[in-house]
């Protein structure tokens, strides 16, 4: 099967420019969740100078294969097996390099990666002498891991006594949770009101 798959690659040396390339990723990639429509599929195979439909179908699957282990794969050269050639290589190598990091922070926000806590901190809040309950101010930084520069995000909250017991209860029950490899299961998802 995969010999049979990488065997459909060499079309792509029909093309007349890299550019032409590289539209077909990003036909692709624009198009992963729906399908190429008609006028696409017309352009590529125009592009590629294929008679035959039937020809485009198989190829357009490599490619999704290809695109799928590139996002995966730190290490582009290990993508291609021995029968594609060096220069088919070096040239979805050069446009993977270019792809790579938009198809991860794409594929991120897809899966809806959420934000890594890095740091926290907290001091009391600056209350007035009319003021009846002391509260903290919670700074916590969160580290962006989808974006390609690391983006660090900061959200200050002010917590008072009894929201502040309310929130490590449910602290403590998250801790066990995770220690107990038999716990809940990641898919529920647990709330607790502090007001």
């Amino acid at each position: 099967m995969e010999h049979s798959l990488w065997g459909h690659l060499p079309l792509l040396m029909r093309s007349n420019s890299k550019e032409s390339i590289e539209y077909i990723f990003q036909a692709l990639w624009r198009t992963r969740k729906t399908g190429l429509d008609s006028t696409d599929r017309d352009v590529i195979k125009d592009m590629l100078q294929l008679d035959h439909a039937n020809d485009l179908d198989p190829l357009l699957a490599c490619l999704r294969v290809l695109i799928r282990r590139c996002i995966n794969e730190n290490d582009i050269e290990k993508l291609f097996p021995r029968e594609v050639s060096p220069e088919l290589q070096r040239l979805l190598t050069i446009l993977f390099q270019k792809f790579q990091g938009e198809w991860r922070n794409d594929e991120y926000k897809d899966q809806g990666i959420l934000p890594r806590l890095k740091t926290m901190t907290w001091n009391m809040a600056d209350h007035d002498t009319e003021s009846t309950d002391p509260a903290a101010v919670i700074n916590l930084k969160l580290l962006d891991d989808t974006q390609s520069v690391l983006g660090e995000t900061e959200v200050k909250f002010q917590v008072e006594k009894d929201a502040l017991q309310t929130m490590l209860k449910s602290m403590y029950c998250i801790r066990d949770q995770l220690s107990n490899t038999g716990g809940t299961s990641s898919g529920q998802a647990q709330e607790t009101s502090i007001l």
